[in-house]
């Protein structure tokens, strides 16, 4: 399966709160397709919380574990006690697609580079654990020209590959435009080469 094909990512907002010795920590999650959605999201939570001792954050852009698009930040807290634990949390879960803001109030009570660590990197995982989830699949069209007789042999296969026409044309031969998941497609490129034994025209549309 192509890597990044299909994952879990979150179905939508989720904000979790707790008051660690007077401090309060309000976790808020969201689902990010892009840098930019990242960080117009943490942006718009700095707008919400403006008064906060600290607002901050971490993404991860891509599949679950990935670090090609990431970012964090301590935002003003003890270099190493706030970002990177919260990244850490995010590169462990099994979401990809996601970003998280961890806004403190502090309460007089300093709790120690430790306890940092724990409390931020905690609320990250109490909002992964209540966040709902969905599935990111990626989707490929297909362009395909078969004669007749395989038409019915084709539909009946359709299901296994998770794969539905999106249009269809006849005239000396059916001519087909599929949609299946990304990682389906070479599977289905075999067992279409073997219910037409090779007689059929099987293209990728761009875009």
């Amino acid at each position: 399966m192509p890597q990044g094909a299909r994952y879990v990512i979150p179905a939508g907002r989720c904000r979790v709160e707790e008051e660690i010795q007077r401090s309060r920590f309000i976790s808020t999650l969201e689902y990010a397709a892009t840098v930019e959605d990242a960080r117009a999201f943490v942006e718009e939570v700095r707008g919400e919380f403006p008064d906060a001792s600290h607002n901050c954050w971490a993404y991860l852009v891509g599949p679950p574990g990935s670090s090609g698009s990431v970012g964090m930040s301590d935002d003003g807290e003890p270099h190493g006690t706030a970002g990177r634990p919260m990244l850490n949390m995010l590169m462990h879960s099994e979401v990809g697609d996601v970003a998280v803001v961890v806004t403190r109030y502090f309460g007089g009570t300093k709790l120690g580079k430790g306890g940092l660590v724990r409390a931020y990197s905690g609320g990250v995982q109490a909002a992964l654990q209540r966040v709902k989830r969905a599935e990111r699949v990626t989707y490929a069209m297909l362009h395909m020209i078969i004669d007749y007789t395989h038409v019915a042999g084709l539909q009946r296969m359709l299901p296994d590959f998770e794969a539905t026409i999106e249009s269809e044309q006849f005239s000396a031969d059916a001519e087909l435009r599929l949609k299946l998941p990304e990682e389906h497609v070479e599977d289905f490129q075999k067992a279409a080469g073997d219910l037409t034994s090779g007689q059929m025209i099987l293209e990728r549309e761009d875009g």
